[in-house]
C-alpha cells in the first residue's frame, strides 16, 4: 500500500469543499491508500501534465495525486471538476 503525504496546500483546499464532499474525499483518499487502480476512483493520467494523475471523488469533483519515490503518493489539488485540470 502508497503512503499517501497530503501537504498543507491540499489541506486548505480540502477545508473549502462543502462537508458532504470532504467526507467523499475522505474515502476517495482511503481508497487510493489501499489500492490506485481501485474502479471507482477511475484513476487516469492528466493529458499535458506529465507525472500527474486524477482520481475521480464524485461525478463532480476530482483530486490530483503524483508517485514520488518510496510507494508514496502526494496529493496535489481537490475541487470541481474542470478547476482541478486546469491547475492539477
Amino acid at each position: 500500500m502508497p503512503e499517501i503525504v497530503i501537504p498543507d496546500s491540499f489541506r486548505e483546499l480540502f477545508c473549502k469543499l462543502p462537508k458532504d464532499v470532504r467526507g467523499k474525499v475522505q474515502k476517495a483518499i482511503r481508497l487510493l491508500a489501499e489500492n490506485p487502480r481501485h474502479p471507482s476512483l477511475q484513476t487516469k493520467p492528466v493529458e499535458g501534465a506529465p507525472g500527474i494523475y486524477e482520481a475521480r471523488v464524485d461525478q463532480s469533483y476530482r483530486m490530483t495525486y503524483e508517485r514520488l519515490p518510496g510507494d508514496k503518493l502526494r496529493l496535489r489539488v481537490v475541487g470541481k471538476h474542470d478547476d482541478v485540470l486546469k491547475k492539477p
